[in-house]
């Protein structure tokens, strides 16, 4: 028989105040908004079970049906724009700073990572003064590349303030996934590199096919990371746009719609039960998309790989 291994006390002992913490705020929160999404609130401050009537009012109700879909469908824009423009420029820039031969590499990778460790709230001051139509620098370095034709005011139009703002967004987080495919590509073994060239492929072709497959597991994770950092956005828009998200809601994501039905903005007022079915509803598009990721895309990364 064989004797089963004892799990160390010590571990035990560092491990109950990382989880204590965790679900004091992290799972209490979860468990507790979701609770609190099939309850309403009286006039006398008492919980009443609603079943499933706050879900049906979000859906159908005229004062909030518009806004959740259309915060909904902003969400996958903005998602879109993330998964498209950055992560294809974060693997483009990771591809060229992982060349050894390449001069500098070290300088670009420190500089394109840099806006993510600024705050989010310097970074929607700072593009608010470029962008302003009245006394932003915009305009003038257009006009100096002889492309003044183009300026507009990005922010105040509501055809152009969720892309402007979203790749605002791109610019200032664009470091973390080129780090991490930077990272899954330096770790790919050279000889196989050396053995296509020695075959007769270019450098296009070795990174096609020998180095994307191999980091197929790594597109996966900065995929998912994108879904779920964006359908959890709230910091840049509120910034810069306020929790109204306008111009006429045109930025308007699920984090802002669920500030301001949680806590009220300006004549409208907080509804607590309101505002945990949004927050409900965003904890099942994410766990939607997670499982989606867990069952579909891992199962054909292995069969890629196999």
């Amino acid at each position: 028989m064989l004797e089963r291994k004892k799990f160390p006390s010590y571990i035990i002992v560092f491990l109950t105040p990382a989880i204590i913490i965790y679900t004091l705020f992290m799972i209490y929160p979860l468990i507790n908004s979701l609770r609190m999404s099939f309850f309403t609130i009286t006039a006398d401050n008492r919980e009443v079970f609603a079943g499933l009537d706050n879900y049906i009012k979000l859906f159908t109700n005229s004062n909030f049906a518009p806004r959740f879909f259309g915060a909904l469908k902003n969400n996958f824009v903005f998602f879109a724009i993330h998964m498209v423009i950055q992560n294809s420029i974060a693997l483009t820039l990771a591809a060229l700073i992982s060349n050894e031969r390449r001069r500098g590499a070290k300088f670009y990778r420190t500089i394109f990572f840099m806006p993510t460790v600024l705050s989010v709230v310097i970074i929607g001051f700072i593009w608010n003064l470029i962008l302003n139509p009245l006394w932003g620098v915009s305009k003038s370095i257009l006009e100096f590349v002889n492309l003044g034709s183009l300026f507009q005011p990005w922010l105040g139009l509501a055809s152009t303030a969720l892309p402007t703002v979203a790749m605002i967004s791109v610019w200032q987080f664009i470091g973390i996934p080129m780090i991490l495919f930077y990272a899954a590509l330096i770790a790919i073994p050279e000889e196989l590199m050396e053995a296509a060239k020695v075959d007769g492929a270019t450098s296009w072709g070795v990174f096609w096919r020998i180095k994307f497959p191999l980091i197929l597991p790594t597109v996966g994770i900065v995929s998912i990371l994108t879904f779920v950092g964006n359908f959890n956005a709230f910091d840049l828009i509120y910034t810069m746009k306020g929790a109204n998200a306008g111009p006429d809601f045109a930025t308007d994501i699920m984090g802002t719609f669920f500030y301001r039905t949680f806590f009220g903005q300006q004549l409208q007022l907080g509804d607590p039960s309101m505002g945990s079915t949004v927050a409900a509803m965003m904890f099942l598009i994410i766990l939607t998309g997670v499982l989606l990721y867990t069952f579909l895309w891992q199962r054909r990364v292995q069969n890629v790989q196999m």
